[in-house]
């Protein structure tokens, strides 16, 4: 991935939990809804019904690509998150300038697995297994 020196190998990988997707497939089951209401009036409002459906399908579809393309990587010199197809932009932070490492979870985050870790300047919301991340981040911290 971005290890740039030999001897950095990646220790854990993992992606943003899947609550992420939420707000999307909610926008996109709307989109849906009226795109049936539409649909169901006839010509020639089904056109526009058969249009709000494949934006909707498109939304949903490009909001999972994303969440698909977003990879958390822990290496043994830093802690990064990647993202993007054709153009990738990282946020990275070393290991060895992180003084502390925080963990937020709601009430929701804790039934659900996934939480905020904060390392650093680094901060990555709604990560999957937050504590075992986190764990990891400061087995491997120097």
């Amino acid at each position: 991935m971005l290890a740039a020196a030999p001897h950095e190998h990646v220790v854990f990988e993992t992606r943003r939990h899947g609550v992420v997707l939420v707000r999307a497939f909610v926008r996109s089951f709307a989109l849906a809804a009226s795109a049936l209401v539409l649909l169901a009036l006839g010509w020639p409002w089904s056109v526009a019904g058969a249009a709000l459906t494949a934006g909707a399908a498109l939304l949903a579809v490009v909001a999972v690509w994303r969440w698909e393309r977003t990879r958390v990587v822990l290496t043994t010199e830093k802690l990064f998150v990647v993202r993007g197809t054709l153009t990738r932009r990282a946020s990275a932070v070393r290991l060895d300038r992180v003084r502390t490492i925080e963990l937020e979870q709601t009430l929701a985050g804790r039934l659900l697995g996934y939480g905020t870790l904060i390392a650093g300047e680094l901060e990555i919301d709604r990560v999957r297994a937050p504590r075992e991340l986190c764990a990891v981040v400061q087995r491997v911290a120097p």
